[in-house]
């Protein structure tokens, strides 16, 4: 199977609000494998739509990586309607490589989205897989994990960054499926 690439910081693509899902094209399934594949080859948890250059509101996440009682989700749409609690945790992002710091996030969060059949569900989780929903939601509106960092934390991972960006600055053409 071909893997997709992976936009990486410095892409405009990841600072743009992606667009709702109105309807989702035939080979969908297909295109979500793809996904799935090339997310597992980076030993990623997650991976929105436009870390691999499709501007639509959608993500995936593989919690049995994390929780062998959970699997594969699709998440269409998403929205957090409710956050509760706060918690501290080291984050890394397929799109920033190589990069790993704390970040402050809801412990407990509400989401509602619709699945691969397009029903909507409402269904509240915590701990890891809120982080992931709200990493993962974040990447759909523009906004990057080093984003929720100090900026003097951000000084000290500027050439790295800038190293990063050099590779996203020639990611500008986004995807269609």
């Amino acid at each position: 199977m071909d893997l997709l690439e992976i936009y990486v910081y410095g892409s405009p693509l990841l600072r743009r609000k992606t667009r709702k899902v109105e309807r989702l094209p035939d080979h969908f399934p297909e295109f979500l494998e793809r996904m799935f594949a090339t997310m597992h080859n980076d030993d990623g948890i997650g991976l929105s739509a436009n870390q691999v250059g499709v501007e639509m509101q959608f993500f995936i996440a593989d919690f049995s990586l994390h929780d062998k009682n959970f699997g594969r989700e699709v998440f269409i749409n998403p929205e957090i309607i409710a956050k509760e609690g706060a918690d501290i945790f080291e984050e890394g992002c397929l799109s920033v490589p190589e990069i790993r710091e704390k970040v402050t996030r809801a412990f407990k969060i509400k989401v509602r989205y619709e699945n691969l059949n397009r029903e909507v569900i409402e269904k509240e989780f915590d701990d890891f897989f809120a982080r992931v929903i709200q990493h993962e939601t974040d990447h759909l509106n523009g906004i990057l994990f080093i984003d929720h960092i100090s900026p003097l934390k951000r000084s000290f991972l500027n050439s790295k960054l800038k190293a990063i960006a050099q590779k996203g600055k020639t990611q500008t053409n986004p995807v269609v499926i």
